[in-house]
């Protein structure tokens, strides 16, 4: 049975982040998360790199580091293999999780790690003023592409998937309760879980969730997916997805004879993991953006494997420790 929390008693210091910052919004959804969750905070660590989201665990009343630039899910694999006990929290932005950390973000996810895995994406690399990142879009003008950016943006959903993970959900920062949802589900997960978190830079680029950011928003350009319920959307739950050959469409309900059974059923669970990528890439306008857990399977975890085998090995071998092992050898006793 977990013991009972309060949102109080993660919190720790004042951030100092600008006002507005959508790290406000998701740190207080996290230390909600965490008082429900009902693991202690002795029992939890959270792990960052750097940028200005890397600040975070500063202001979280647990075990917490902030580490080298990119290196957070290195360190946090090692902190998860050394002590399985740990709930462990790794937090990036998305200069820091897929630019210089890219390659140990799919390498973690590959591997399965039981780590939670957040990806605060505002597509701009904030702490430094203002420079592109691997998520800014195409044409992105920015300090470091004063003429727009020549190249495409990592999707952080086809690079999870593309990495073999088990675990992928999305929220926006400024809707709490969609957040708290996918970290609950996301600390319930027992593997590498990759949570992405949309969020605003109000100094270097505003509004670039604009059309999720907002309740009225959500309402119209969003779809919350639930497992095991139709996809349904819209201000009065009026459109749907269905299919259409090996793709999507949206149908509008009552439609040339289109009914709620005509719309496709939520399987997050699914091993095939084709829908929920297409899912997770829908862009509007023509598409809502999917929010809620998107892909949720469960597969072997990378620290219990390693445990696992440690105790397989050890339980076969003549020695268990430095002076067992000194005694394999030839000895010669010294009169």
């Amino acid at each position: 049975m977990m013991n009972e929390y309060t949102a109080k008693d993660f919190k720790k210091g004042q951030p100092r982040w600008c006002p507005g910052c959508g790290d406000h919004f998701f740190l207080a959804s996290l230390h909600k998360a965490m008082a429900e969750i009902g693991i202690a905070p002795h029992d939890t660590a959270v792990i960052s790199g750097i940028g200005c989201s890397s600040r975070l665990p500063y202001y979280m009343n647990t075990y917490a580091m902030q580490t080298i630039h990119g290196r957070s899910a290195a360190v946090a694999t090692g902190c998860k293999v050394a002590n399985p006990d740990l709930a462990v929290w790794q937090v990036s932005g998305d200069g820091d999780g897929l630019a210089i950390g890219g390659n140990h973000f799919i390498h973690a996810v590959r591997r399965n790690i039981d780590l939670n895995m957040i990806l605060l994406n505002n597509r701009i690399y904030g702490l430094t003023k203002g420079q592109y990142s691997p998520t800014s879009p195409r044409g992105f003008v920015s300090k470091s592409s004063p003429y727009g950016t020549v190249e495409d943006p990592f999707n952080p959903a086809e690079l999870c998937f593309g990495a073999r993970g088990h675990f992928f959900a999305r929220s926006v920062a400024t809707d709490a309760e969609g957040t708290i949802d996918i970290l609950k589900a996301a600390a319930s997960h027992k593997g590498a879980s990759v949570c992405e978190i949309l969020q605003n830079c109000v100094i270097f680029n505003d509004g670039t969730h604009s059309s999720v950011s907002t309740k009225e928003g959500r309402a119209k350009n969003a779809i919350y997916l639930e497992h095991g319920k139709p996809m349904l959307f819209g201000e009065n739950k009026e459109f749907g997805l269905a299919q259409n050959g090996f793709s999507l469409k949206v149908v509008k309900l009552g439609e040339n004879g289109i009914t709620e059974k005509d719309i496709l059923v939520h399987d997050a669970h699914c091993e095939d993991n084709t829908l929920q990528l297409k899912l997770a890439l829908m862009e509007g306008p023509d598409f809502p953006i999917a929010l809620g857990v998107i892909r949720d399977v469960e597969a072997p975890t990378y620290n219990d494997a390693v445990h696992q085998q440690i105790d397989e090995v050890t339980e076969k071998k003549k020695y268990h420790n430095f002076q067992e092992l000194l005694m394999t050898n030839d000895i010669w006793e010294v009169k």
